[in-house]
This record gives structure tokens, C-alpha cells and sequence, in this order.
């Protein structure tokens, strides 16, 4: 028995006729620093992978346990991302749709259906379906959210080496109390969203 049954919404559609399904997910939309990723995934039919589930669930160990296992087993995927420019320029919900265009435009396998976590969408040329909490409820979408994050964090921890003022390493950009503190103290680095900060700096 499959534990929560995450391949309930795939099932539902290959009983539609659908042979090929696609997960997207995105990383890094909320922090202050760095690109955000996304992650696009075709997993073969069923194919059951023990232990996954939403990213955000799986502890560190395990989601870099789950990363190469989901690229050797996949019938395709693709790694995209936005940088903090670009972010800045068109604004962080576009910069993500841009990050998810660019992992779908890696596939070798064109997906009957592109399955995207969240109730928000766009035009990605292809046929899409959202689904609110999709990463703990469909596989493909669970297995991009595992290679987007992991993708993303090992950015970060090569930013880390570069701007070790920041603790990149620990917090992973995110707006948490000692990275306010280091933007005090320092000042924003070139891979600082400037846009997330106005508001910070604003009220200073």
C-alpha cells in the first residue's frame, strides 16, 4: 500500500486516456537572495520511489537520497531558474512561470499534461492543470519539487563561498533573522533581490 497515495491524481488521468504526464515545481520564491528554480519531471507510470513526497517535508539527507534516484528513473526532466535580476525586472510570479519555461523546454519527451503545484498559471504551450498542494499529492510534482530545492540550496551553498558574511549555508537566502542582521551590518550583495528589500531598507 502506498503511503498517501501519490500517484492518485496520474491514475485518474491515464483512465482519461492521457499516457504522459508532467510535474512542475518551483523553489526560492520567497527568499531575499539568489535565483529562483523549478523543476519539470515525467516519471514512468506508477514507478514507486519510497519516501516521496513534498520537498519541504523531507529533511536534507533525504531529498539529495531521493535527487539522482529521481533523474536515473525519469523518462525526462528538466532544471530551470530565473536569476535575482531578472526577478527584480518582471517581478518574482513571472520570473517563476520563466524558471518553469525553461525546465519544460528541457525535456526530450513532449507531456500530454503538465501537472503545476499552486492554483496559479500561465501559458506554457503546452495543456496544464494546477493543483493546490500538488508536491504532497502527485508524484511527478513531489519529484520536481526534490530537484528543484536541491538544485537551488546547491547554488546557494557555492554563493556561501563567495559572500560568507551572509551565512548563505544555513538560512539558504531566506529572510530570517540573522540575514537581516548580516544586511545590516554589510549592505546587499549582488545576488540580493532588490526588490524584496525596499521595504527593509525603506523603513530604516
Amino acid at each position: 500500500m502506498r503511503e498517501q497515495n501519490m500517484w492518485e491524481i496520474e491514475e485518474s488521468l491515464y483512465s482519461d486516456g492521457l499516457n504522459v504526464i508532467c510535474g512542475v515545481d518551483e523553489a526560492g520564491r520567497g527568499p531575499l537572495a539568489g535565483p529562483v528554480y523549478a523543476a519539470a519531471v515525467i516519471l514512468p507510470p506508477n514507478l514507486e520511489i519510497p519516501g516521496l513526497t513534498d520537498s519541504k517535508k523531507l529533511s536534507d539527507k533525504k531529498r539529495r537520497e531521493l535527487f539522482p534516484v529521481i533523474q536515473e528513473q525519469a523518462v525526462a526532466y528538466g532544471i530551470g531558474s530565473a536569476s535575482e535580476q531578472e526577478i527584480d525586472e518582471i517581478n518574482i510570479l513571472q520570473a517563476t512561470f520563466l524558471a518553469m519555461r525553461r525546465a519544460l523546454a528541457q525535456l526530450t519527451v513532449t507531456p500530454d499534461l503538465v501537472l503545476i503545484d499552486g492554483n496559479r498559471e500561465t501559458d506554457f504551450g503546452l495543456p496544464v492543470k494546477t493543483v493546490v498542494k500538488g508536491d504532497s499529492l502527485s508524484a511527478n510534482i513531489a519529484a520536481a519539487s526534490v530537484l528543484a530545492k536541491v538544485s537551488r540550496d546547491d547554488w546557494m551553498l557555492e554563493m556561501a563561498k563567495q559572500y560568507p558574511q551572509f551565512g548563505f549555508e544555513i538560512h539558504k537566502g531566506y529572510p530570517t533573522r540573522a540575514h537581516y542582521d548580516a544586511l545590516r551590518a554589510h549592505g546587499p550583495c549582488p545576488i540580493h533581490r532588490m526588490s524584496f528589500l525596499k521595504k527593509f531598507y525603506g523603513e530604516k
